[in-house]
Order: C-alpha cells, then sequence, then structure tokens
C-alpha cells in the first residue's frame, strides 16, 4: 500500500486486565450481540504472550507457528492471504472464458487469447527468438549516437511503476508517467531515471558482501541469458552491460532522494533537456518516443536525467547496442524460450527473493493478464465478486474515516487557522474510488495476435503508452485508476488528491461485511485512513488541495511537523530484523506517518460510529481490543531472509511486525491491553509519536 499519511473513552481497568492474559474469556453480562461475528482470528494468537511485551506474538504468534511460506513465494501474510482467494475468483472468470466461444475482437475473445498463447510453453519454445529476432535486429543496427537516441525513444513505455517512482527491470533507460505537473496546472509526462536490472542503486554501489556477492551473480546471469538467447560473445557482451549499469546507477537518484518530491517539481522544455543533459541528442530521443509534440515536461529526477544523458555521449556504442538487447530479452523473459526463463526465475526468483520454486505457469498467466488487460479481468471480476452492498459500506466507512481525520484537524492546538484551512478542504475535496473504475479501459485499438504471446505483450505495452500520451494536454481527470479493481492493495495519488481502493483488498482478512464493526475498522478501516493519511505525510502534505505543490504551511507548523517525523523516524530506526540490518526510519518515514495517522483516524471513526455507546464484548474481547488485534492482524506476515533484506534495502514500507508496532503510539492501546511502565514495549506519553 502507497502513498503517504485520540482520546476517547477508554474502558476501565477491570475490564481491561482481562486482554493481556486471557481475553478468550467472556464478561458476564457482556456477551455479544446476536448475529455479530468476532472477526479477528482467535487461532492465529498466542493470548501467553503479553501484549505489552510482544504484541505481533500475542495477535500472530500461533498463525507464525504454523504459516509456511510456500516454495514459489518469498513472503506471505495478509496481502497475500486475501490475494489467495482473488487468485481463486479469478481462476474461476478465466476458466468460464476459456470454455466460451467469445465474439471476435471483444475483449473476452482477446484474454482467451492472450491465456492460451501464455500458457502454450511448447509453442514458445519451438518459435524460439523468432518473436524478439526484428528487435534484437533494431539493436544491432544502431550506427550512431544519434540512431541510438531514437531506439532508446521507441523504447519508452508507461511502464514506470507510481508506486517506486523508478524503473526496474525494464529495458528502458527513462520512464514516462503522465499527470498533472506538480506545481499543479496541465497534464503532463514526466521524465524518470530507469535503465537498472537490480532493483535499486544501493545494489550496485554498496560495500555490503552480500550486495557484493548479488552483482557478481548478476554478471553471470547477463551472460547466461545473452548465451541462451544465442547472442555471440556473450561474456564480453554481459561485461559491457554490467559496467555501464554501474555507471547508471551512479547516476541515479537515491531512494531517499526520489521519495522527497520537493526536489522534482522542475519543468523543463526541450531547450531545458538540451542545455541541463548534454549528451543525449534529445530531438531524436523525443521523436522516437512520440514526445516531440509536447512542450512542456517534469524532469522528475533532473541530476540523474542529466547524468544518464552524459553517458550515453561518453560510453562506447557498442555498450549502448548490449545494454538494450539484454533487457529486451530480460524484461520478457516469461513469453521466450523456457530456458531463459528459467535463468529469470534463478537469479531474481531464487537469487534475490528467496523463492524455492516458480510458480505454475497457470498463475502467472492471470498475473500477465492482470498486467496487460487488467480492466478487461477487473469489470468481469467486481460484477461477480464485489457486491453493492460491500461498496456501500466501505463508502460510509470512507466517509466517517475523513470526518474523524478533519476532526482531528480542527482539534490541533499547535496548527495556525490558515495551515487548519488547508489541510480540511483537503481532506473534504478528497476524491476515494471504491472498488473499481467509474470508467472502464477501452481495448478496441489493441490486437492480440494468436499464437504469439511476445508480440502480445509488446502490443500491449505499446497500447498502454499510447494511452498514457493521449492525456497530456488536457484537464487532469480526478477518478483516474492507477490500479486493477482485483489488485490487492491501496493507493493515494497526490496530485488529483484522490485515493483507489481496489475491490480486491475488501476482503478478509481486511474486510468482512458479517464482522463486528471493531473489526472491520481496525483492518481496512486502517488501511482507508492509511491512504487518506498519506495526504497528509512527510510528502504528500507538500500538496494542497487542488493536488499542486505548494506551501501551505507556517514555518512554525512545518517545524512542529518535521519534528514529529523525525521522532517517528527514530522510532523506526530502531528495529531490527536480523543483527545489524535496521529498518530505515528516513526511508519509511512517509508510510510510517501514514500508519499512524490512519490508525488514530480509523479509531476515532470506529468510536464515533458507536454513537456514546460502548461497544459489545464478543467472545470475551472488548470492542477497542479487537480494533487493535484486527489492525495487527491485518500485518501478520513471514517473509524470507533474502526478502527482508530487499525489503529493508529498497522498499519504502517498513515489515508488517514492525507496522504492527505502530500502536505503541495510540494511548487507547494502553488503556486496552492494561500495557504499563516496564513492559518491553510501553513508551512514556512524552515519546508516543502523535503527527495528526
Amino acid at each position: 500500500m502507497k502513498t503517504r499519511l485520540i482520546a476517547a473513552l477508554l474502558l476501565s481497568v477491570s475490564v481491561v486486565g482481562l486482554g493481556p492474559v486471557a481475553c478468550d474469556v467472556p464478561i458476564p453480562g457482556m456477551e455479544a450481540a446476536a448475529g455479530t461475528e468476532l472477526g479477528i482470528r482467535k487461532d492465529w494468537m498466542d493470548i501467553t504472550a503479553k501484549p505489552g511485551d510482544d504484541w505481533y506474538t500475542y495477535a500472530n504468534g500461533t498463525w507464525l507457528k504454523t504459516a509456511e511460506i510456500p516454495a514459489d513465494r518469498s513472503n506471505i501474510g495478509g496481502f497475500w492471504i486475501a490475494d489467495q482467494q482473488t487468485e481463486k475468483n479469478l481462476e474461476t472468470l478465466i476458466a468460464e472464458i476459456v470454455a466460451s466461444d467469445p465474439e471476435p475482437g471483444s475483449d473476452a475473445a482477446k484474454v482467451k487469447t492472450f491465456y492460451q498463447s501464455f500458457l502454450d510453453t511448447a509453442a514458445i519454445d519451438a518459435a524460439g527468438m523468432t518473436p524478439i529476432k526484428a528487435d534484437l535486429d533494431r539493436f544491432g543496427a544502431i550506427g550512431d549516437k544519434k540512431q541510438l537516441a531514437q531506439v532508446l525513444g521507441s523504447q519508452v513505455r508507461a511502464d514506470v511503476d507510481p508506486l517506486n517512482n523508478t524503473n526496474f527491470e525494464t529495458e528502458n533507460l527513462f520512464g514516462v508517467f503522465v499527470t498533472q505537473a506538480l506545481k499543479g496546472g496541465e497534464v503532463v509526462p514526466y521524465i524518470l531515471q530507469g535503465g537498472l536490472g537490480l532493483p535499486e542503486r544501493e545494489y550496485y554501489l554498496s560495500a555490503d558482501p552480500e550486495m557484493a556477492a548479488i552483482r557478481a551473480a548478476y554478471l553471470a546471469y547477463i551472460a547466461d541469458v545473452m548465451k541462451a538467447a544465442g547472442i555471440p560473445d556473450a561474456e564480453a557482451r554481459a561485461q559491457r552491460v554490467y559496467d555501464l549499469e554501474m555507471k547508471i546507477a551512479r547516476a541515479h537518484a537515491s531512494r531517499e532522494e526520489s521519495d522527497d518530491w520537493t526536489k522534482a517539481a522542475t519543468l523543463w522544455t526541450h531547450a531545458d533537456f538540451a542545455r541541463q543533459a548534454p549528451g543525449l541528442d534529445w530531438p531524436a530521443f523525443f521523436a522516437g518516443a512520440q514526445l516531440a509534440p509536447y512542450q512542456t515536461f517534469d524532469a522528475y529526477h533532473p541530476g540523474a536525467i542529466t547524468g544518464l544523458s552524459r553517458l550515453v555521449a561518453s560510453e562506447p556504442l557498442d555498450a549502448w547496442k548490449d545494454w538494450p538487447a539484454f533487457h529486451q530479452v530480460n524484461a520478457h523473459s516469461d513469453v521466450l524460450p523456457s530456458a531463459i526463463d528459467r535463468l529469470h526465475f534463478d537469479f531474481y526468483g531464487k537469487r534475490l527473493s528467496g523463492q524455492e520454486q516458480q510458480r505454475p505457469r497457470e498463475k502467472r498467466a492471470l498475473a500477465a493478464l492482470n498486467t496487460h488487460l487488467g480492466d478487461a479481468i477487473g469489470k468481469l471480476y467486481t460484477e461477480r465478486f464485489f457486491p453493492a452492498s460491500d461498496k456501500a459500506e466501505i463508502q460510509g466507512m470512507v466517509d466517517n474515516i475523513k470526518a474523524a481525520f478533519a476532526k482531528r484537524i480542527d482539534a490541533l492546538d499547535w496548527m495556525a487557522p490558515e495551515t487548519k484551512a488547508e489541510a480540511t478542504r483537503k481532506v473534504e475535496t478528497m476524491s476515494v474510488g471504491v472498488g473499481y473504475p467509474d470508467t472502464w479501459t477501452d481495448y478496441s485499438a489493441l490486437t492480440i495476435p494468436d499464437g504469439n504471446p511476445y508480440a502480445a505483450v509488446t502490443a500491449a505495452e505499446k497500447a498502454r503508452y499510447t494511452a498514457q500520451l493521449a492525456k497530456i494536454g488536457k484537464p487532469l481527470d480526478k477518478g483516474e485508476w492507477w490500479m486493477n479493481a482485483q489488485l490487492v492493495n491501496a493507493v493515494n495519488l497526490p496530485v488529483q488528491n484522490a485515493l483507489n481502493s481496489p475491490a480486491a483488498i475488501l476482503q478478509p482478512p481486511f474486510f468482512d461485511p458479517k464482522a463486528d464493526p471493531a473489526y472491520n475498522y481496525g483492518a481496512i478501516g486502517a488501511v482507508i485512513g492509511h491512504e487518506v493519511s498519506h495526504s497528509f505525510d512527510n510528502n504528500g502534505a507538500a500538496f494542497d488541495a487542488t493536488g499542486a505543490m505548494r506551501n501551505w504551511w507556517t514555518d512554525a507548523d512545518k517545524a512542529r511537523f518535521e519534528e514529529a517525523g523525525r521522532a517517528l523516524a527514530a522510532q523506526y530506526s530502531l528495529y531490527e530484523p536480523y543483527p545489524g540490518l535496521r529498518v530505515k526510519g528516513d526511508l519509511t518515514l512517509g508510510e510510517n506517518i501514514a500508519d499512524l495517522a490512519g490508525l488514530q483516524a480509523a479509531y476515532d471513526a470506529y468510536r464515533a460510529s458507536l454513537g456514546g455507546k460502548e461497544a459489545p464484548v464478543i467472545d470475551g474481547f472488548t470492542g477497542d481490543q479487537r480494533f487493535f488485534i484486527a489492525y495487527a492482524q491485518a500485518w501478520a506476515s513471514k517473509m524470507r531472509e533474502e526478502a527482508m533484506r530487499q525489503r529493508i534495502a529498497t522498499d519504502g514500507h517498513a515489515p508488517g511486525q514492525y507496522r504492527a508496532l505502530t500502536v505503541r503510539n495510540i494511548d487507547a492501546w494502553y488503556d486496552a491491553f492494561g500495557v504499563k511502565e516496564g513492559d518491553a514495549l510501553y513508551l512514556p506519553p512524552a515519546e508516543r509519536v502523535s503527527v495528526w
């Protein structure tokens, strides 16, 4: 889940005391209301653990002991559990489509053709490198740096992950992301850094021995892929690619710099690219990228753009010809011969993430459909598996959480009235999409050839890019979705002042329409609150209600806000999953602010939903206890060590066990479970961080 982000009537000491020791013992006279379900998973808990000493084990201990990471996974948790059900639903839909005779040219026909072609590995192996030959020949025919610029431009796709602001494992030196400019106004193409085959620049530059070992394995992988692709002189060419990527990595902005949007609000014209980033033939590049007609760009990574352009001029042409050849093969390994596909898994799956075996081809076909024909599937998915009643209930929770957040803003005693006014306006005008978009993607112009999955994938990539370019210069669509309805995730879109909460996350362990509100507010309510709060985290707070980046803070307010952020970053920097491996509090600050503010707003909304009454005790758990346990269980997770190390190095999200510890900053958690001074997780009231 990306993007960025109290007091209520508490239970008496006599009731709370039951929480830490035996919450499954009903309290006489306070039984659950008829027809109300518990929601939280008692079978996941280990009530022998004391919440104040080991909260994560208390909420998830039995699950942690018994759950096993499948051989084809690097981690599991709440998102994985929801995703398993989503996959079953999708398998049902795809089986029906495959068994039918859809009208030629329809979305269903395209889904069927794509899916069956992707599964036909015998045909893929028989075709060998023929499907990709024309692309490899294009790279081999590059005769000078002007032709190189045109080809580099032709490779640009709208395939940048908008959640990570980077272009990982793609064939593109630069990525394009189209939305409103950071300073507001027109919709423009953003130019972002790209070109790396490892997850992050740190993998190339770190002196850590494990990172050095990964680099050695990556060099060998490049050579092996080139050999399997029939590219001659593979060893020497692999070394050229690797050496070039080392220099590309040095030119990149760091992850922390990339996450600081205030450093990226730079509008460039064509002339600015030529003047500030010499080395690349920009007119040729823009022509190849179909960007020549557009005059204004957001140079999201200006320093990296300058550095990468310089490398185009300084590095040998042969290296620049080898580099796109490798990345074109690497980025499309799943639709190329099995030998290449296996090599890709052995490196990215086993070596980088610790997976023991590759996912079944059928499940990978579903993932490919979600990527390339996501809305065609999403429309069918929501019609079948997301009832209108669920959408209405979630929308009601959204309204309550937004109201709670606005009330929290109004209660701040340190914020100036003018800052409060803009913050309140931002909450009130926030557009929240629940379940699915109002308008689905039109795939009528996309042709999916039969029996050629490589051509199908590349055609879908080009179609998506064309659709993104069509937005340039038009009014911002606040209702645009950046996630599929069948994706278990959620996202905040700061320049749209909008949120997407896809249908697939609106199921257990995040949402259950049969469960008591305490569960739903603690689980999906905190997720919604998280996304709302991203508009007010260390990055989102730089945007106003219109989605424009501007300073709407007084100096004193900003200083107080940043002080709270530093305290939260310091808190998370103490968490250490393995000796010497600590969470990066600064890197994860935006997500941690969103977790904290979102949980506080969800709690306030939950208490408000009770209308001044106390929640019933269900199966021995008070309402507040159920709320906080639901939150912790939503973050249940197990991760292989390789995946954990990758997460710490590259991800803006802290691992799940530490996200669950957000409760340490919430006064109500202490009262709900009788957490006292001397308990391992106890924080004195003065050290509990409250950002909003």
